[in-house]
């Protein structure tokens, strides 16, 4: 049956997890579960869908923000309880929920080897947004020659206004709740000379490091600061003891392609973003 949670505890946490597992090992590449988000949950709002069958997980829909406007959803249907609808109860379960929390766009992210998920979108009208490629690196990389003019720093709130520019000019649309990242100190300021030149946020959860928000100013691109900020954050996160390093970059960018995979990241998979249509069916229409 359908669970709707503001939170999961410990036990369900688990029991995704395993879920997981279980997909992954029958479908290969990865589930862009934000495993450190889906464990420090607000408890404010509906993030998680669950489909449970004699106490069993057998079905999950987690949705996330980064700029409070457009959620990006990533589920997951046990490979032994397919065809049986719990992905399109699911879906639909999500799309409402997202209406009801007044996001302006849901993006439902489906691997590409994923038929059963592309159909999904598809039968909903969903047409597709974008698509990314899922990168990671397994070893740390070579050190290079780190240009001492290029510094790094905590971003704090007076440097809300260039890291908006930063990722503004990086990504095409302003973000939201930047501050968020400035608590934890996992958003960093690169700058060169002196001067504000990029952003980069890291996160860690358990032995997986993730790179995100990467962004140089486009007029100091080409002089190697990405390349070596990339080299110094990936080789903290294993001296830190991580295991792997995990990022997205967006197909088409080939320029940012080519960076990661100088340092030695490898592709994992391609996803594709559907953008889920969030008004409201007109009666009589079926899907």
């Amino acid at each position: 049956m359908l669970e709707l949670r503001t939170r999961l505890s410990e036990d369900d946490l688990r029991a995704v997890a395993d879920l997981e597992r279980r997909v992954v090992a029958h479908d290969g590449g990865r589930l862009k579960i934000e495993w450190g988000d889906l464990r420090n949950r607000s408890g404010e709002a509906v993030n998680d869908l669950l489909w449970r069958v004699d106490g069993r997980v057998l079905g999950f829909v987690g949705i996330d923000s980064w700029n409070g406007r457009v959620a990006e959803l990533v589920g997951a249907v046990d490979p032994v309880a397919r065809g049986r609808g719990i992905g399109s109860a699911l879906l639909a379960a999500a799309v409402d929920v997202c209406r009801e929390r007044g996001f302006g766009q849901a993006l439902l992210i489906v691997p590409r080897s994923s038929a059963a998920g592309h159909h999904l979108a598809q039968r909903r009208g969903a047409p597709l947004e974008h698509s990314e490629h899922a990168l990671r690196l397994d070893a740390p990389p070579e050190p290079g020659a780190p240009d001492p003019r290029t510094t790094l720093r905590a971003a704090t709130t007076d440097d809300l206004a260039v890291l908006t520019r930063l990722l503004t000019d990086a990504f095409g649309q302003a973000p939201t709740h930047l501050e968020a990242g400035f608590a934890t100190g996992r958003t960093l300021v690169v700058e060169h000379a002196g001067e504000p030149v990029g952003t980069v946020r890291l996160q860690r959860e358990a032995d997986t490091g993730g790179v995100y928000g990467f962004a140089v100013d486009p007029r100091h691109q080409g002089r190697g600061i990405g390349r070596d900020v990339l080299r110094r954050v990936c080789r903290e996160f294993f001296a830190d003891g991580a295991r792997t390093v995990r990022l997205e970059v967006a197909v088409g960018n080939d320029r940012a392609l080519g960076l990661y995979t100088s340092v030695g990241f490898t592709r994992v998979q391609t996803e594709d973003y559907y953008d889920l249509p969030l008004a409201r069916r007109a009666p009589g229409v079926s899907g």
